[in-house]
């Protein structure tokens, strides 16, 4: 196996984004190349619900799709097709802007406290005004590949044989949630041609391939290659995992609306603007 080693480490900065959230952004509004087909990655939450209770009210979306997934606490979604529902601990819920969705995700006031992940992913030009729709996907729903001291829960895609709980993606992206007790060592293969990240969000880990470097609290981008090597060291460590293939398309991207043309972007929120975003599929 031809290792990922590491090519970047970001540790990521703390930005106010909806209303008034404080969220941690680990990428997102930068070089779109050195992620893609990925755009943005968030950690957000906090013990203190000022932080976090005033949401994300009602925005739209078009060209790209976003991950929701939950750690603690609960997120209150509901959009213009109507749909509503609460986004507990464990579940996710991948959302398909496609031709455009308006929509509002509100976290509700959490005993302790609030903690989740928003990926955004991009959609290749031939998808990017396709039906919009949702996935979502409760925590027990979620298929799990267990092994000494490793458990990996699979949201999409397929890792050491077990297909995720999200199918029919486009780009069929790679996204896990993987714990790790001390002293273990994993190895996750990566498809040919695909791009891989770990976000490691508590404890400290081993990962590089022969080059070793200890890793905690943030994101690595990964160089290409067939398999990511992760080890924990003297304590337990979780991280997330996600890999996908590039689009190598152009990207013009402004706030929520991700297309290839700046035409096509002003054409969106001119639309937005003249109340005609939502198209009939």
């Amino acid at each position: 196996m031809e290792e990922c080693k590491v090519k970047q480490i970001l540790k990521g900065q703390y930005v106010m984004e909806g209303a008034g959230v404080r969220l941690k952004r680990l990428f997102g509004f930068q070089d779109t190349a050195l992620t893609d087909p990925f755009l943005l990655f968030d950690h957000f939450g906090s013990k203190n619900p000022a932080e976090y209770l005033k949401g994300f009210p009602w925005h739209p979306h078009r060209g790209m799709e976003t991950v929701t997934y939950m750690i603690s606490g609960q997120v209150e979604h509901q959009d213009s097709l109507g749909n509503s529902g609460i986004i507990s601990p464990g579940d996710a819920q991948w959302m398909t802007a496609g031709s455009g969705i308006i929509h509002q995700e509100m976290p509700l006031e959490a005993e302790d406290s609030l903690s989740g992940f928003q990926l955004w992913v991009n959609l290749p030009k031939t998808d990017k005004m396709g039906p919009p729709r949702y996935r979502d996907i409760k925590a027990g729903g979620i298929p799990v590949h267990r092994q000494e001291g490793i458990s990996i829960k699979v949201l999409s895609g397929r890792i050491k044989g077990t297909e995720g709980a999200s199918r029919d993606i486009s780009g069929d992206p790679i996204y896990a949630d993987i714990f790790m007790e001390a002293g273990c060592r994993l190895e996750l293969p990566v498809p040919q041609g695909y791009k891989a990240f770990c976000y490691f969000f508590q404890g400290e880990f081993l990962t590089g391939g022969e080059e070793l470097q200890t890793i905690g609290n943030a994101m690595v981008i990964f160089t290409p290659g067939d398999g990511v090597t992760v080890q924990t060291k003297d304590v337990y460590g979780r991280f997330i995992f996600f890999a996908g293939a590039p689009l190598n398309e152009p990207v013009a991207w402004q706030g929520p609306i991700v297309m290839n043309t700046r035409d096509e972007l002003e054409t969106a929120f001119k639309e937005f603007r003249e109340g005609t975003f939502i198209k009939k599929n």
